[in-house]
């Protein structure tokens, strides 16, 4: 069976050195080099390596400011054959809830007769793995996280290996269905020159606030229920402290160090 595929990436600062901006509480991008989140490559290479093997399409998707571009010609370089911005001044400040929220209706939007949707595991600017788990349940369909290996697409249905605490477990289920992948389900393949010429020359599509039905006050800041109080960077913990001497002589002194700094 042909698959229907959307991808959705995001686009990263390349840096951990990221600055905040004190009155939002947001990552502050200004200056700062952007590429497409490492994990999401990977969800693009195996959305190709899917369609090489089953036949269908590839759909790129992010949301984010015009820049994004930049990672949505990335992945029409690496095979996906069609890529939408989704993009509005609205949208800025969203949360993880209003961003799922925003992407669920682009993709429905776009073609709700879609078969799998990949995301990364999680953004490496925030981390939170939320916006797949949060797309799956406003689709209504079922979300396999985690995911290290697929190991079949048959009959309308998908096995997969996916990373749990202790090992591996297999899970099938129908599709539609949305998997959040890890580095380790495939090897990304790097465009080659001719590739990246071409989407260079690409027109891309987009999508903004009115094109998918939002008041403005349902998305971005305003829209948003996460409250961010305060960012702050720890304070340094103290240097780890070597307590010399057999055991009991050892134990003793971390006793009496925890004592003194009224731990115990």
């Amino acid at each position: 069976m042909s698959l229907n595929i959307f991808v959705c990436i995001k686009q990263v600062p390349d840096t951990m050195e990221v600055r905040i901006n004190p009155k939002t509480n947001n990552l502050d991008r200004e200056g700062i080099e952007c590429v497409m989140n490492p994990y999401d490559k990977h969800a693009i290479q195996e959305a190709i390596n899917l369609k090489a093997e089953h036949g269908g399409k590839v759909t790129a998707i992010t949301m984010g400011p015009p820049s994004a571009n930049a990672i949505l010609r990335e992945a029409v370089a690496m095979g996906a054959d069609e890529a939408y911005l989704v993009s509005d001044r609205a949208f800025a400040g969203a949360d993880t809830l209003v961003t799922s929220h925003v992407l669920m209706r682009a993709v429905e939007k776009i073609d709700k007769d879609f078969d799998l949707i990949l995301c990364g595991k999680q953004a490496v600017d925030a981390d939170t793995g939320q916006v797949g788990p949060g797309m799956a349940e406003r689709l209504g369909i079922a979300q396999l996280t985690f995911v290290d290996e697929i190991m079949a697409v048959n009959d309308g249905k998908i096995t997969v290996k996916r990373h749990v605490e202790n090992g591996h477990e297999v899970v099938e289920t129908a599709m539609p269905a949305l998997m959040t992948v890890t580095d380790k389900l495939n090897e990304v393949k790097y465009p080659n020159p001719l590739s990246i010429m071409k989407a260079a020359r690409r027109e891309l599509k987009s999508l903004c606030c009115d094109d998918l039905c939002f008041c403005t006050s349902e998305v971005g800041q305003s829209g948003s229920p996460t409250v961010v109080s305060r960012l702050y960077t720890p304070t340094p913990r103290s240097k780890a402290v070597i307590f010399d001497g057999d055991g009991a002589t050892a134990v003793s002194k971390l006793v009496e160090a925890l004592k003194q700094n009224k731990v115990i």
